[in-house]
């Protein structure tokens, strides 16, 4: 593989990750509090009950 298909391919992978990264909505806020209600009990991690008790419940 070429240096420079070895940069696009990086700069590619930079762009995916940063693009999925800013779809999250921040914790706390009351979008990711409704989309974690919605969500399965059973499907949240420990630390998303415990956010989402913090955040949400105990404002």
């Amino acid at each position: 593989m070429s240096a420079i298909a070895k940069s696009v391919l990086l700069a590619a992978s930079a762009a995916m990750l940063l693009s999925l990264s800013a779809c999250a909505p921040e914790v706390g806020s009351d979008k990711w509090c409704a989309n974690l209600k919605e969500k399965p009990k059973g499907d949240w991690t420990a630390n998303e009950a415990a956010d989402y008790a913090k955040h949400c419940i105990f404002k």
